[in-house]
């Protein structure tokens, strides 16, 4: 089956798009949105030294800051009113999610459609502000300690937080904005325009090093080969899925028959997402971060940890991995809930051929996603050890990590399969028009 990017590419026609003036509309809205999304990583805080800032940055490359500062746009290198990006909203999510596990009254709220699923997002919106407003809190603290700051004190940290919680609730805002208003997930795009905004000085340095001498060019070719060859393996698996044939019985209403036909319920082979690798190199990256903010008073053990999981090392490697596969499986079993799958089943008449419905189908779709999960655990093991393998064994100037290449190829592709439906849409309204025409007309 044909994708949604080609799809779009064999139907699109400069007719049929301005004939789209919603999507158009969509369009320009999602990019005027961004733009101010991306405007806000500039406008630095108020109250910092950006001179001890840019050191403390490079004291801390490679660390947490660093895989923030990636998932923030570079706010988080520039101190801007967008520091903490929309990571606190994100995590705000997971927490929801987790808590509808545990408490049944959120599992009911859950159930109970678009009137439940918009307490939800405001019991979520709520949990950003308290995640943001904390973080906000420590990241004054911790500017403080760095001697980062012109003047510390209660004024510094209160208006601080003032302005990172801001920022994060208007992020919040711009994203679900997007969402309703534009084309594709609003929260991932703000996500995926500030890895791609680096793209331009990563490809100026990668020329600069081979105009250098610095890296083979041969070294170059290569990388670029690895990149195509990786975002080619990263599109296949992304739309890998097993697909379970369910078949609804006929019923007879009055004299005529209804029913009867098959479908198929399709299990992604990465149901987790990118969310995992996030996760994996948060928790790896703690020690050495703590180590870097507290340089002169590490203590020998912590230093020891810190040499032993820095990049690169086999430790590391290998904790990464597990980290990614069990975090595949937490994610998944969080996000996806084969009973209530196999009780919506049976709601509405749908069977799996040859399981009963009820608890053995439940069972089966448990079995089936634990299979591919696997898959999809390994996949993602996969792609983000490679890069790190490439960088720290052979000095290949590999500049984005396999987390950064997961999220934009998985950003693309959603927003191109969203804009394909708005063009079939488009067409299929044109289409009962004239048909309404030719009825009037005769």
């Amino acid at each position: 089956m044909p994708s949604a990017a080609e799809q779009l590419a064999a139907n699109f026609n400069f007719s049929a798009f301005g004939k789209a003036t919603e999507l158009r509309q969509r369009i320009f809205f999602t990019l005027g949105a961004l733009i101010v999304a991306r405007l806000g990583t500039y406008i630095p805080m108020p109250g910092i030294d950006p001179g001890k800032l840019a050191q403390l940055m490079q004291q801390n490359q490679g660390g947490l800051l660093d895989v923030f500062n990636v998932l923030a746009g570079g706010a988080i290198g520039r101190m801007a009113i967008f520091a903490l990006g929309i990571m606190p909203y994100i995590s705000a999510s997971i927490i929801i999610q987790l808590m509808t596990t545990v408490f049944p009254e959120l599992e009911t709220l859950k159930k109970e459609g678009e009137a439940g699923r918009k307490t939800l997002n405001q019991y979520t919106r709520y949990g950003t502000v308290a995640l943001a407003a904390l973080q906000a809190y420590g990241i004054a603290i911790g500017l403080e300690h760095m001697n980062v700051v012109f003047l510390p004190g209660f004024f510094f940290r209160f208006s601080a937080m003032i302005t990172l919680t801001g920022g994060t609730i208007l992020l919040m805002w711009i994203g679900e904005q997007i969402t309703s208003r534009g084309v594709g997930n609003g929260i991932s795009l703000i996500i995926f325009v500030g890895i791609v905004a680096r793209f331009p000085s990563m490809i100026i340095q990668a020329f600069e090093a081979g105009r250098t001498g610095a890296v083979n060019p041969a070294v170059l070719v290569l990388g670029t080969a690895f990149v195509v060859a990786l975002i080619l393996g990263i599109v296949f698996m992304e739309r890998a899925q097993r697909r379970l044939l369910v078949q609804y019985p006929k019923r007879q209403v009055g004299n005529r028959m209804f029913g009867g036909e098959s479908s198929h319920l399709p299990l992604k082979i990465n149901v987790s997402g990118v969310i995992p690798p996030i996760f994996a190199s948060s928790i790896l990256l703690m020690p050495a971060t703590v180590a870097n903010f507290n340089s002169t008073s590490v203590p020998d053990w912590l230093q020891t940890i810190v040499q032993y999981i820095s990049h690169g090392q086999p430790l590391y490697l290998a904790l990464y991995a597990l980290l990614i596969i069990f975090f595949s499986f937490f994610y998944t079993s969080i996000i996806f809930n084969p009973e209530e799958t196999a009780e919506n089943l049976k709601k509405y008449g749908g069977f799996v051929p040859g399981i009963r419905p009820g608890k053995k189908t439940a069972d089966y779709i448990d079995y089936v996603l634990t299979r591919i999960t696997v898959v999809g655990a390994i996949y993602l093991a996969v792609v983000c050890l490679i890069p790190e393998f490439l960088i720290y064994r052979y000095n290949i100037p590999f500049y984005l990590g396999g987390t950064s290449i997961l999220i934009v190829v998985s950003v693309m592709m959603d927003t191109v399969a969203q804009i394909q439906s708005h063009l079939i849409a488009q067409q299929y309204e044109g289409l009962i028009k004239k048909a309404k025409l030719r009825g009037a007309r005769r």
